[in-house]
C-alpha cells in the first residue's frame, strides 16, 4: 500500500516530529475529513507499506532524522515556485529550498524525487516571460538532482476563488506557450516534464501526460513491480495516479499560500495548529467522545516478482 502525506497538508514542513513519533510507534490515527468521528488506524511498517509519498514546500525539518525512515521506500515531490510573499507569505526562501532539494536527492536518489512547479497562474506581475525565465533558473540549479518535473495550471476551487479573488484561468494560448517552452527547458537539463489531468495538448511538445504519481513512477522509486487493486486508483477517469491513503488533515498547512485548495482561511489554520501535539496519535488534537476507530485494510502491493533495476 501507499501512505500519502501531502494532499491535505505539508507534514514535512510543519509536523516532522509528529511524523517521526508515528514511525516509532508504528501507527497513525487519521480522521475522515467529511465525517470526523470516523477514524482509521493505519499501521506504518514495511510489511504493508510499500512506499511513503511526501509532497512539501520545505523538506528541511525532516533531514536531521531522515535515517529513521531509511527502511521505507520513499517518493518525494518538492514544490518550488518563484512567487513572492504576496502569494506565498510563509514559504521559505526558494534558494534555501533548492539547497535542501539537493541534499534530499543525494539521500534518497534521483528516482525517488521530483520537482513540482505548480500551480501556474498569470498576472501582470507573474507573466509568461517571468515564468519561463524563473523556471529555467530552477532547472539549471537542480540539474543532476532530478529528472522529473510536474507542472500544473491553477484550478479555481471555491476556496481558491475566495482567498484569491483576482485570479483567473490560464487561457489555452498561454498554456501552450508555457508547455512548449518548459518542454524545451526540460530537455536542455535532462528533466522530463509531466502533467496530470491537464488534457492532451501538451503531448505534442513532448510532455508526458500520463500523470504525476502513477504506478510506473512508484515502481521506479521502489525498484519493484506492484500489483495495485483497482479500488486504490483515482476515481477520476482521466487520472492514472495512485492516491494512496492520506494521513494529513485539511486546514492545517502554515504556508498561507493564497491559491491553496486545502485551507479555508488563516484563522482556522492557526486554531488547528495550536491543537497539534507531536506526541498524539492524531495530527490535530486527540481522541474525542463519539470517535469510532477502525483498523484500515492494508496489504502490500508487491506482486512477488524480482526487484527491477528501473
Amino acid at each position: 500500500m501507499i501512505i500519502n502525506t501531502g494532499s491535505r497538508t505539508d507534514i514535512p514542513a510543519f509536523f516532522s516530529d509528529w511524523f517521526y513519533n508515528r514511525i516509532k510507534e508504528g501507527f497513525v490515527l487519521t480522521r475522515n475529513p467529511y465525517y470526523p468521528n470516523q477514524v482509521l488506524k493505519y499501521k506504518i511498517n514495511t510489511d504493508v507499506v510499500d512506499c511513503i509519498v511526501f509532497c512539501t514546500k520545505n523538506p528541511q525539518p525532516m533531514l536531521d532524522r531522515i535515517e529513521e525512515i531509511s527502511r521505507f521506500n520513499q517518493f518525494w515531490f518538492v514544490t518550488i515556485t518563484p512567487y513572492e510573499k504576496d502569494i506565498e507569505p510563509f514559504v521559505p526562501d526558494k534558494n534555501r529550498v533548492m539547497d535542501t532539494f539537493k541534499q534530499l536527492s543525494d539521500i534518497v536518489g534521483i528516482k525517488a524525487i521530483s520537482l513540482r512547479y505548480d500551480p501556474i497562474f498569470i498576472t501582470e506581475k507573474y507573466n509568461l516571460e517571468f515564468h519561463i525565465t524563473e523556471f529555467e533558473k530552477i532547472c539549471r540549479n537542480l540539474n543532476g538532482y532530478t529528472d522529473n518535473c510536474v507542472i500544473s495550471f491553477i484550478d479555481l476551487y471555491a476556496k481558491t476563488k475566495r482567498n484569491f479573488p483576482s485570479v483567473r484561468e490560464v487561457n489555452i494560448n498561454e498554456r501552450e506557450i508555457i508547455e512548449k517552452k518548459f518542454s524545451e527547458i526540460g530537455r536542455k537539463y535532462g528533466i522530463i516534464i509531466r502533467t496530470c489531468c491537464e488534457g492532451t495538448e501538451a503531448a505534442k511538445y513532448g510532455i508526458d501526460i500520463s500523470g504525476c504519481m502513477t504506478k510506473e513512477i512508484i515502481e521506479r522509486a521502489v525498484g519493484a513491480t506492484l500489483k495495485v487493486p483497482k479500488s486504490r486508483k483515482s476515481a477520476r477517469s482521466d487520472c492514472n495516479c495512485l492516491l494512496g491513503n492520506d494521513i494529513g488533515m485539511y486546514n492545517t498547512c502554515g504556508h498561507g499560500c493564497i491559491y491553496c485548495y486545502a485551507n479555508y482561511d488563516r484563522d482556522i489554520v492557526v486554531k488547528n495548529m495550536k491543537l497539534h501535539n507531536p506526541k498524539s496519535s492524531f495530527l490535530i488534537g486527540t481522541w474525542e467522545e463519539g470517535d469510532i476507530i477502525k483498523d484500515a485494510v492494508q496489504s502490500s502491493y508487491y506482486d512477488g516478482q524480482m526487484r527491477l533495476n528501473i
